[in-house]
């Protein structure tokens, strides 16, 4: 086996989704992109209410929404709803406020099966470095089998926003 295909971002959907990014900060922003079932293209954004509650986060209870993110339960359900559609969530992103693009131990716990079976969801997942002065860059990880893990498959330059 080898390493998934990284899907297709357009540079236009990137840019919406480190504008999104920037009106969260210092909050960590969270949603996805959307893409024909039958394309290697994500062109479609949907952003997300970020509805995180220490209480309430199934593995960070001691963090705050700066540095962690729950979709609200009305996004989640809108995203599994949408699973099967012809047009549907391809991946999901959320940022990170400190200026790093990394798949967190959090971040990897969140998309697994709870059972252990790999993703929770069929998507890919992008991570969005900003800080105070600008987006330093983003990632984009997907499952891989053989390495039983979340593996880094593609990566983007940031934008002074």
């Amino acid at each position: 086996m080898s390493t998934p295909e990284p899907i297709n971002v357009p540079r236009a959907s990137l840019e919406e989704i480190f504008k999104l990014a920037r009106e969260s900060f210092p909050n960590e922003c969270c949603g996805w992109l959307t893409g024909n079932k039958d394309s290697n293209d994500a062109p479609g954004v949907r952003s997300a209410i970020n509805a995180y509650e220490p209480e309430t986060h199934p593995t960070a209870k001691d963090r705050s929404a700066q540095t962690a993110f729950v979709i609200s339960d009305g996004d989640l359900l809108a995203l599994n709803r949408t699973l099967d559609d012809d047009v549907r969530p391809r991946i999901i992103y959320h940022s990170h406020p400190n200026g790093r693009a990394y798949f967190s131990e959090t971040d990897k716990a969140n998309a697994s099966d709870p059972w252990g079976d790999g993703p929770a969801y069929p998507v890919h997942q992008i991570v969005i470095g900003i800080d105070g002065d600008r987006v330093v860059e983003a990632r984009q990880f997907a499952w891989d089998d053989e390495a039983e893990d979340f593996v880094e498959i593609a990566e983007y330059e940031g934008l002074d926003i």
